[in-house]
């Protein structure tokens, strides 16, 4: 949420903002009118609630003196009545204005880049190695910024038939039994997946952060004050009867751990990393991936949380999206890094990279890495502060996948496939005891 003072004192600089994301900005005026609404309902309160205070004294001093008070008492009447009618009208125009607030999405930081369309994303840095088929070259070209690659002929398998050929998932009896998007993982592939959990948490803890299993449902209250609901909520499971919703990332548990808590600066940055499974309903999502394991309903994660002062959040975005990174080398998955453009950022960022793996079967990058710069945006909703010189400051928010396990299985599965089977990358092998899922079984 933005500081209401901000908008009062600076509307046009919001508007700015508003246009550079390709939003409406009557909002804008919608937020002040209700606003001043609210400033001179209260002002008008006052006025007549010392109006009542002096008549009040005036009807006392009467009283001592015998005199007529029933004029004064239908005054006072009237008072009353009015004073009820603009405290309700008060609440009214604070309800719809903050409301408003909660619609309007983070500000900007400067590099961000101004524009629509994913495919308009720039390119920020490309790492390993993408293997290419002839055909697809020109594609490669347009969108790896001169990344390094190989020409393949043979195009590899999609996971879709490894996972079924070779008894690593059944999709089709978890259909049976939840629906689509669901899926069984049998045989190395649990292993596979427990390996990268591990792997991930490892690396993290390794760093300095401080490794957390939250709670798998939240409140509305909470929710709310991470993620723009509206924009989310069609994404989430809600517990039917209860005030609880089924996370869909970590991230969300994690950042509300401290609403409502003043944090000791010294404590700052405040680093996190967190282990959970992750719901979501994948709404909008229909005919997208609907085979295999890339696109689903539940999965694991392992995320990156930083509560941090506002002037070390921008080096501390590169700290988040440096371990990301990290973790895709060691295991070998050529990548390209894109700074997320202004039309296609969430409310809550004020600035997000994205990671994508070459996926050699699909021939394209496909995400599997989100990382933002919430500044204060999520703190001023949870009131998440902390003291600087005696004054109560909001703190900053970042979050960043490290890894989510069902989508970095596709990658593996699709760039380390050979004639034994799907090589597994060395920095795994010490966590699944194994080098290849072999193709023939022993």
């Amino acid at each position: 949420m933005i500081d209401i003072k901000l908008i009062r004192k600076n509307g046009d600089m919001i508007r700015d903002m508003l246009r550079k994301r390709f939003k409406d900005e009557k909002i804008v005026d919608e937020i002040l009118q209700y606003d001043n609404l609210w400033r001179e309902t209260l002002k008008e309160i006052e006025k007549l609630r010392h109006e009542r205070n002096k008549k009040s004294v005036e009807i006392g001093k009467l009283v001592k003196e015998g005199k007529d008070i029933k004029e004064l008492k239908d005054e006072m009447k009237e008072l009353n009545r009015r004073i009820k009618e603009l405290e309700e009208n008060v609440e009214e125009y604070k309800k719809r204005r903050d409301y408003l607030l909660m619609r309007l999405p983070n500000l900007l930081l400067d590099d961000t880049p101004v524009c629509e369309g994913e495919e308009n994303s720039p390119v920020v840095r490309t790492w390993g190695k993408a293997r290419v088929m002839e055909d697809n070259m020109e594609y490669f070209k347009n969108c790896s910024a001169g990344m390094d690659y190989e020409i393949i002929e043979n195009k590899p398998e999609s996971h879709v038939d490894i996972i079924e050929k070779y008894d690593l998932a059944d999709t089709a009896r978890a259909g049976k039994i939840a629906g689509a998007r669901f899926y069984y993982l049998k045989n190395e592939l649990v292993i596979l997946e427990q390996s990268l959990i591990r792997f991930a948490l490892d690396h993290m803890v390794s760093k300095g952060y401080t490794p957390v299993a939250p709670p798998l449902m939240i409140r509305r209250a909470a929710m709310e004050g991470v993620i723009d609901f509206e924009a989310f909520e069609e994404m989430i499971y809600k517990i039917e009867g209860e005030d609880l919703y089924m996370i869909a990332t970590a991230e969300h548990p994690l950042v509300a751990m401290h609403m409502k808590e003043i944090l000791d600066p010294n404590s700052l940055p405040l680093k996190y990393v967190g282990i959970s499974p992750c719901f979501r309903k994948e709404a909008g999502a229909h005919g997208k991936d609907t085979k295999g394991i890339f696109r689903v309903h539940n999965f694991y994660k392992v995320e990156q949380v930083v509560f941090s002062k506002p002037e070390e959040s921008a080096i501390l975005m590169e700290e988040l999206i440096k371990n990301a990174e990290e973790i895709l080398q060691k295991l070998e998955l050529p990548y390209r890094v894109i700074n997320i453009c202004s039309g296609e950022l969430g409310a809550v960022a004020a600035k997000k990279y994205d990671i994508e793996v070459w996926m050699p079967a699909q021939q394209k990058f496909r995400e599997v890495v989100s990382c933002s710069n919430c500044l204060e945006y999520q703190a001023r909703r949870l009131m998440i502060r902390y003291r600087d010189k005696g004054e109560l400051k909001f703190v900053h928010t970042l979050n960043s996948t490290a890894l989510a396990t069902t989508r970095i299985m596709v990658a593996i599965m699709e760039n380390f496939q050979e004639d034994r089977g799907i090589r597994i990358p060395k920095a795994l092998v010490p966590y699944t005891s194994f080098e290849y899922i072999e193709f023939e079984k022993s």
